[in-house]
């Protein structure tokens, strides 16, 4: 059979395609799938990552992540991943048990041991060069990729962390008094507030606790209550009405609210949250 010119360019043109076609899943194919604790680590490793990776979240960002149970759902996010990387604090959720049930031969399990709160600058930074490391260690053929991205995140961060101080420095707020759930104190620190006083998840306040912070509140004249939005958004409303303060809800991880999927607009949003609300305390 023979065929003719415009034939033939038709067959080269739907070869091309298939070539290009089985070019580009291979290049998927070849992206390594990362699967992450919490929002904070699937975020850092996006950014490292770019197109070299796929990630895939298993606890999601409006959840207390130590206090959530895997589903089915879950183990089989693990069972296609290469990777998991996961909080140090994560250890009861991803036991060694869990993991061999998975039946993913091929998965690598790494804690990431970084102290502090996620949303503080600082520790982010340490969180990135954490991670950077363990994806070149995992992917060295795509090391220098990671590093060089790590570096740029870190010089981003630097930057947003001068940005926030100075939008708290002209704020005035320095040494506020305020009450917090436990898990909102770190934050509120590097921020300059003075935490007076902490408290745990709804469950854990006892008529002792509550009747005791609240009179440190008023002793210490405690200006605002923050509530933690993965441990309890409504925990701190008690002490709030007590003390006839206002009361405001901050997240611990991107995408907790709307429209804060990455750290830096997580970390406006609480900036945006603490400071109207302290600025209402003040009418």
């Amino acid at each position: 059979m023979h065929l003719g010119k415009k034939a033939w360019m038709a067959v080269l043109a739907a070869v091309l395609i298939t070539v290009a076609a089985l070019g580009c899943q291979s290049e998927s194919a070849e992206r390594l799938k990362v699967a992450t604790g919490t929002t904070h680590i699937a975020d850092i490793v996006q950014e490292l990552g770019g197109e070299k990776v796929e990630v895939i979240n298993i606890v999601p960002p409006g959840m207390c992540p130590g206090h959530f149970d895997l589903k089915p759902a879950d183990v089989e996010k693990l069972a296609k991943a290469k990777l998991l990387l996961y909080h140090d604090w994560q250890e009861k959720l991803f036991t060694k048990d869990l993991l061999a049930s998975v039946g993913n031969q091929g998965l690598d399990a790494v804690s990431i041991a970084v102290t502090g709160n996620w949303m503080v600058p600082p520790v982010r930074k340490q969180a990135v060069e954490r991670i950077a490391a363990v994806l070149s260690e995992k992917d060295p053929a795509n090391k220098d990729f990671y590093q060089a991205n790590a570096s740029r995140l870190i010089a981003r961060i630097e930057e947003k962390n001068r940005e926030v101080q100075a939008k708290l420095e002209a704020a005035g707020i320095k040494g506020t008094k305020v009450l917090c759930a436990e898990m909102q104190q770190g934050f509120l620190s590097w921020a300059g507030l003075e935490v007076v006083g902490t408290y745990g998840r709804p469950e854990e306040l006892t008529p002792r606790l509550l009747q005791d912070l609240t009179e440190k509140g008023r002793r210490e004249g405690v200006r605002l209550v923050v509530d933690n939005l993965q441990s309890g958004p409504e925990a701190g409303a008690p002490f709030a009405q007590e003390l006839k303060v206002p009361r405001v809800t901050l997240s611990n991880f991107p995408g907790g609210f709307p429209d804060t999927d990455n750290w830096s607009a997580a970390l406006d949003k609480n900036l945006e949250l603490l400071l109207g609300a302290l600025k209402s305390g003040q009418k």
